[in-house]
């Protein structure tokens, strides 16, 4: 998959690709097995800072335009300053998500990925020097909308929470394993839109969840809905989070994500990338 497309190669991780790449212009499995284990080490890294200032980060992921942004304005609305945030924004393209957060008085750092479908462990850690973990409590980390890629990179992180908007239908989680596997939290969004689409079913999209054998907890929101939006119930989960991250870290533990290894073999497809070589046009096959 990602072979093919190349969004495995990312900036951070584009030096290690330069330096062990074949020279005969060939590649192999050796090759990409070597990124995701430095991207796994950077990880560990990333995740030391954050545990060493308590600071408990989280993975945002989800297709395009199922309410992530919209998601964090209404949490920090709701907060209200009781907790301290900071967010990560990735997109191909533009700084929009970031300037949408800054307006909101929260610093937010804006990566683009360029062509990469994920973020990774190296983007994350360059972000790090553009943001003060000693001053926050929460890092939340937007990751490029995308049902595969993001589920099996480790960035140091802590949680992974994974939207599914109402627009999108209820059989994402099966068709999307190993991204909702991956959820240690599975938001519903964009619920004020239920009364007009009645092919979507919560309890069919939780069931589909169970039935990849996930024990997640499943909430229902709307970030733009006024009265009884569900809201009430992320904050709750986050300051309960957050106290449990830190009672871990008091006995000298961590919270770690449940980053999808099997994802990972579709960046490493033996069958598909080992002895490819480089043709150049007009020369045999």
């Amino acid at each position: 998959m990602c072979n093919t497309c190349g969004c495995n190669i990312t900036p951070g991780n584009r030096p290690f690709v330069l330096a062990e790449k074949p020279a005969n212009g060939t590649t192999t499995v050796t090759v990409l097995k070597n990124l995701l284990a430095k991207n796994d080490s950077q990880a560990e890294h990333n995740r030391s800072h954050f545990d060493a200032r308590k600071v408990l980060a989280i993975n945002l992921m989800s297709s395009p335009g199922s309410g992530k942004t919209a998601l964090l304005e209404a949490t920090i609305k709701r907060l209200n300053g009781s907790l301290r945030l900071a967010v990560i924004e990735g997109d191909l393209e533009t700084e929009n998500d970031a300037a949408r957060i800054r307006a909101h008085g929260v610093p937010a750092y804006q990566i683009t990925t360029g062509t990469a479908c994920h973020l990774d462990a190296h983007l994350i850690h360059d972000a790090l020097h553009h943001i003060d973990l000693s001053s926050i409590d929460i890092l939340f980390i937007e990751n490029v909308g995308n049902l595969v890629c993001p589920a099996s990179f480790d960035l140091g992180h802590h949680l992974n929470v994974t939207l599914l908007s109402t627009t999108e239908g209820d059989d994402k989680p099966a068709k999307y394993p190993v991204m909702f596997r991956a959820a240690d939290l599975m938001l519903i969004t964009k619920t004020d839109l239920l009364p007009f689409l009645d092919d979507f079913s919560p309890e069919r999209a939780e069931q589909a969840l169970r039935n990849l054998a996930s024990k997640a907890p499943v909430f229902n929101l709307s970030s733009r809905q006024n009265g009884d939006s569900g809201l009430g119930a992320w904050i709750d989960w986050l300051h309960e989070q957050l106290q449990a991250h830190r009672n871990k870290l008091a006995q000298q533990q961590t919270t770690r994500p449940n980053v999808q290894r099997d994802g990972q073999l579709l960046h490493a497809d033996p069958a598909q990338v080992r002895f490819r070589p480089v043709v150049k046009a007009g020369a045999p096959a």
